[in-house]
């Protein structure tokens, strides 16, 4: 893996897939009595946030607290920032506090970037989210999720997702997690679907390495996963369609279209929900929606990306004759 996690773009196959093997490796580590390994003690971890977040943020701060990394958050509101800060002076002032790695969420497209280039950091910087740029840690706990559902957890080692069939719905225009998604999809050798309003399909998609329909019905029948994307209202500046109620028939997942969905097929949702809109409490509430799974993944796939930037070495199961307590010291 490279220095930084800018880009789902950036990875390889084989950069994914070891990500993911890892994360497979370390979600053991939540069975465990003791869930705390001593990897990345005496390294420090900044969650740089500049927009809020719930989901997110917890994950990362689980992730290396697990890891036994020490820990700071730093919230732009009641922050310098609010009084006028530059992202410069911020990172300069994180630099000096020794931060081996900043997970950054921003605003701003393209700010994660610039603090990776900047030469102000020296350290790791991951993209916790950037604009409606990318969110790559989602993607690859999305990938995670999908890989142990239609593969199996230990199967599932060392392979990808070829062949498999993804279908995406909904504000793709406004969504970071589609665009991460498409990227590492297809790197992962998954064939990837947006079904979307044409309001809600971005310029230049065309570029994009997926198919583009708007017909969600004439999809979901052969799909192996459907991913709902949450419908940002706080993004839209303008009436990117009728009413709710005309966006749900046409592009809400209820319980009548996803009796049409394969059998093994698996709902998807980055959180949160509009409940109501894009998806149903019935879909929400089903077994076969990974919602919850994925908030969890996300804790593995984060300590793996974390410690995979920071040592550099896969992990190792513990020795036969070694203590959990030996383990954690």
């Amino acid at each position: 893996m490279k220095r930084h996690l800018i880009s789902a773009a950036d990875l390889t196959r084989d950069d994914a897939v070891l990500i993911l093997d890892t994360a497979e490796e370390l979600a053991r580590v939540a069975d465990r009595p003791i869930k705390k390994l001593p990897t990345l003690r005496g390294r420090t971890v900044v969650n740089l946030f500049f927009e809020d977040s719930t989901r997110t943020r917890i994950s990362f701060e689980a992730a290396a607290k697990r890891l036994s990394a020490d820990v700071i958050n730093f919230s732009a509101k009641g922050s310098s920032v609010s009084k006028g800060e530059s992202l410069k002076d911020t990172a300069l002032t994180l630099e000096a506090m020794g931060a081996d790695a900043v997970v950054i969420r921003h605003h701003d497209s393209g700010a994660p970037h610039r603090l990776a280039t900047s030469g102000w950091i020296g350290g790791s910087v991951v993209n916790a989210g950037d604009g409606t740029h990318e969110h790559p840690t989602q993607a690859l706990l999305d990938a995670f999720t999908m890989r142990r559902r239609l593969v199996g957890a230990d199967t599932g080692l060392g392979r990808d997702l070829s062949g498999r069939r993804i279908t995406i719905v909904g504000d793709v225009l406004h969504s970071r997690v589609a665009r991460s998604n498409v990227h590492l999809l297809t790197t992962l050798g998954a064939e990837v679907t947006l079904v979307a309003p044409p309001t809600l399909v971005p310029v230049g998609v065309g570029a994009w390495p997926c198919e583009v329909s708007y017909d969600l019905d004439a999809v979901l029948g052969k799909s192996d996963a459907v991913m709902m994307l949450r419908v940002q209202r706080e993004r839209m500046n303008a009436a990117f369609f009728p009413t709710e109620r005309e966006y749900a028939r046409r592009y809400g997942l209820d319980g009548d279209r996803m009796a049409t969905m394969p059998e093994h097929a698996i709902v998807m949702h980055p959180g949160p929900m509009n409940r109501g809109m894009e998806i149903t409490a019935e879909v929400a509430d089903s077994a076969r929606c990974t919602a919850v799974e994925q908030v969890a993944n996300g804790v593995s796939i984060r300590m793996a990306v974390l410690y995979l930037l920071l040592s550099g070495a896969v992990p190792e199961e513990p020795a036969a004759g070694q203590t959990r307590t030996e383990e954690s010291k």
